[in-house]
């Protein structure tokens, strides 16, 4: 299936900045007990959440992303690390690029992605449960726009794995029904 060029706008952009700061914020407890300090991870939260609710893109946002990300690399392969990366994947969401190829999609999905990935790290619940209630709290924005996209590649470990089961379940909703 050939891809045109994805339509953004700026509505999209922040329903899917809403829909990734609240996917962060469900695992933000995880990286808080490991860094209660460390305020990086929760200040992406916030300027992903004021971009959502209309605040402008800008560098601050951008800061904000690096800043979680930069915390998460501090915090090794743990499931604080997935928090936090979680939280830079919210902030930078905003960012996401109208290019149809399969690595934007990771832009799309991966605060929801590495939030799975944290609660499976820390035993809360299998990363398989929560895809599962994202994707039931994903707005139909999030279908709209990532099917202007192709499908997320194949990728190595858990994390490839997960980003490909939200991708799938988020297109076919009708095959992955219980």
């Amino acid at each position: 299936m050939a891809f045109g060029k994805p339509e953004l706008d700026l509505a999209s952009l922040r329903v899917l900045s809403g829909w990734a700061a609240d996917c962060a914020e469900r695992v933000l407890f995880i990286f808080l007990k490991a860094a209660a300090d460390d305020p990086r991870p929760k200040a992406a939260i916030v300027a992903a959440r004021k971009f959502a609710d209309g605040a402008s893109r800008d560098n601050d946002l951008r800061k904000r992303a690096l800043d979680a990300f930069r915390a998460a690399n501090a915090a090794g392969q743990s499931a604080a690390a997935a928090a936090a990366h979680s939280a830079s994947a919210a902030a930078g969401a905003a960012f996401l690029h109208p290019l149809a190829n399969p690595h934007q999609v990771k832009h799309i999905l991966g605060a929801a992605a590495y939030a799975a990935l944290a609660l499976e790290r820390e035993g809360a619940e299998t990363a398989s449960d929560a895809v599962v209630q994202m994707v039931a709290d994903a707005p139909p924005e999030i279908v709209a726009l990532l099917v202007q996209y192709p499908a997320c590649a194949p990728a190595k470990g858990r994390l490839g794995e997960i980003l490909v089961e939200l991708d799938t379940r988020l297109r076919h909703p009708a095959k992955h029904r219980k």
